[in-house]
């Protein structure tokens, strides 16, 4: 062996537990402290039920698990906007000209436009200035967005 690389060992080495618990051991540092011995351990002592929690785990754990939660309700709070009944017609991209023709008959929502179209297409057809390429090209968004587009206003597949 090379003199000089390998580290001095200690055949009387102290061991310090937290609970007060000492022995020797042989090791390279000549002195360790640990949390957790053999005296105090669950496992050994039949303490199965107590939880050993050393430096905030089970805290940090649970500050996680709080994060986590407030982003899976924020993306259901996100989910829940996105497909709103009270979501503009301006908003979802349509071109001005039928943007302007729904405005003129107090349509302004997408809610109010779903429960015309659930009447049927012949009625949002009707509207002056919205036409068969407006009315397609809503629908398109739409559903795009996630809405769900009433089945009376599906025309029939024959």
């Amino acid at each position: 062996m090379k003199k000089g690389i390998h580290p001095e060992y200690y055949p009387d080495a102290q061991v310090m537990c937290a609970c007060g618990n000492k022995w020797t051991t042989g090791s390279t540092k000549k002195v360790i402290h640990t949390e957790v011995c053999s005296n105090c351990h669950p496992f050994f002592t039949g303490q199965q039920q107590r939880l050993i929690d050393i430096e905030g785990q089970v805290d940090r754990f649970y500050k996680k698990l709080q994060a986590r939660q407030t982003i899976v309700d924020q993306q259901k709070a996100r989910d829940a906007d996105r497909v709103s009944p009270e979501k503009a017609i301006s908003e979802i991209g349509l071109n001005a000209r039928s943007t302007e023709a729904l405005a003129k008959v107090g349509i302004k929502n997408v809610g109010q436009f779903l429960s015309k179209l659930a009447e049927g297409e012949e009625v949002a057809l009707a509207i002056e200035g919205f036409g068969r390429k407006s009315l397609i090209d809503l629908k398109k968004k739409l559903r795009a967005l996630g809405y769900e587009i009433p089945a009376e206003a599906e025309p029939a597949v024959e």
